[in-house]
């Protein structure tokens, strides 16, 4: 099974936000990101404050794939 964070691409479309808007808003790491960006495992901490920033829920940002 992997993870996906398609969603949370488009998301940040949709919300007109760059990754780096993100980073500093959500208070993230560029490492979590960059593990973001390549469908790796992150903290849920980090998910958690990433949904915060955006108003949306884990399910809006990412989905795990079989």
């Amino acid at each position: 099974m992997t993870v996906s964070y398609d969603k949370l691409w488009h998301l940040l479309v949709d919300k007109h936000m760059s990754k780096t808007q993100l980073v500093k808003e959500a208070k993230i790491t560029t490492n979590a990101m960059a593990h973001l960006g390549k469908n790796e495992n992150v903290r849920v901490d980090v998910l958690v404050k990433i949904c915060s920033v955006l108003n949306c829920t884990l399910d809006d940002i990412m989905e795990i794939e079989s």
